[in-house]
């Protein structure tokens, strides 16, 4: 990157850099996260349907999904500080909206708004860590700020709605909106300037090679996914009959070991290793996802279940991230993030309709035997790459 700005990089003042980076991730889906945990409070306000609340979970997601290419050329035309900040302020705005809005209209126009957030936030932190960390340093500092996800989680299932009890839904997301703000503010006086782009970043962008089997990869993993965090609380409190505190800690204790588990393993994620890593996670997850099956006759089981869950599944995305920033192209950094997100945001847009059409005739068992066999069909695609990729290695040697 240029020398402007404060010219930090993560070999000096690199604590700062993966905490924006996290934080970046963190506010990228925030909204989504809010509206879920507000969720009974926007229904008895705003007189939505529940099936206009889930509703917001595939709008969002789908519209990443759709934008993700585009976004992804963008940053590599723009760079990471113009795209980080821009994403930070488009956050404000939706949560804005959000916080004044009057009924389902505005509520799922600033949803969808809220998509293009989601899908810079990958490309532009990946570019960013290519150009600001040392290539010993990117795989950890690539799942820190992974774990951003499951952070913003945390905010909005706990303080955030705590403030909500107090200052009402309103001022909880009006809250929000202002550290959206002050992010991009952060964003601005911490990176360097961009540099100017290269030839090659405004061209038309296609996955290739190893992007387009990370991107299918994480069309399955994100339908398993998305599947279990929607379902396992309602599982939890209508089938388990855990209560609902007891029912909405399942989704605390899989975003805890979803943190744990995207750091660690993409610490571990070492060039020889990496390509091995998402066949081996996904497989499992399918023991997770067996696991939440058993569970619906041995109620225990649920707890190591979501565990496991956060451990494999939601770590998977993660060292994915890792491998198309060790494998990067100048000037594609971006598009191949975005590809790969987009598969992603598909599959959470994609998967849990099906299992909540089981859900919701109570066969939670069937619901979580489709997740094993999407986990199942993510671990098949990630092996056939890694196989590929070591005979064309080997050929090339």
């Amino acid at each position: 990157m240029g020398a402007g700005g404060t010219g930090r990089t993560a070999d000096g003042g690199g604590r700062a850099v993966t905490a924006l980076l996290t934080a970046a991730m963190a506010l990228s889906m925030l909204q989504l996260f809010l509206l879920g945990a507000l969720g009974p409070r926007l229904v008895e306000e705003l007189d939505l349907s529940v099936a206009v609340l889930g509703f917001t979970t595939t709008l969002g997601f789908g519209v990443a999904a759709l934008l993700s290419p585009t976004s992804g050329r963008l940053v590599d035309r723009i760079g990471p500080r113009r795209a980080l900040v821009a994403s930070a302020l488009v956050t404000a705005v939706a949560l804005a909206l959000i916080a004044m809005a009057p009924g389902a209209g505005l509520l799922l126009g600033a949803v969808a708004l809220g998509g293009l957030p989601q899908a810079l936030a990958n490309p532009a932190t990946n570019k960013a860590v290519l150009a600001l960390v040392a290539p010993a340093r990117r795989a950890g500092v690539t799942g820190v700020k992974q774990s951003g996800v499951q952070l913003g989680a945390f905010a909005a299932g706990l303080p955030l709605a705590v403030l909500a009890s107090s200052v009402g839904w309103r001022g909880a997301v009006w809250t929000a909106a202002a550290v959206a703000v002050l992010v991009a503010g952060w964003a601005a006086r911490t990176l360097p300037s961009d540099p100017p782009p290269p030839a090659a970043a405004g061209g038309p962008g296609r996955p290739r090679g190893h992007v387009a089997h990370l991107a299918v990869f994480s069309v399955f993993l994100g339908c398993g996914i998305a599947s279990v965090n929607t379902y396992v609380t309602l599982f939890g409190d209508h089938r388990l009959h855990l209560g609902p505190t007891a029912a909405a800690t399942l989704v605390a204790v899989l975003g805890a070991a979803g943190i744990a588990g995207r750091v660690g393993w993409s610490r571990a994620a070492r060039p020889g290793r990496a390509p091995w890593l998402p066949g081996g996670l996904a497989v499992g997850a399918v023991a997770a996802a067996l696991l939440l099956v058993a569970s619906v006759r041995v109620e225990w089981l649920v707890w190591p279940a979501v565990v496991a869950v956060g451990v494999f599944a939601v770590s998977g995305n993660a060292v994915s991230m890792v491998l198309v920033v060790q494998r990067a192209v100048p000037g594609r950094a971006g598009q191949d993030s975005a590809w790969v997100a987009a598969g992603f945001f598909a599959g959470f847009a994609l998967g849990p309709p099906l299992v909540g059409a089981l859900a919701e005739r109570g066969r939670y068992g069937a619901g979580w035997a489709v997740v094993a066999v999407e986990f199942a069909v993510a671990a098949a695609v990630a092996y056939a790459w890694a196989v590929r990729d070591r005979r064309t290695a080997r050929t090339s040697g």
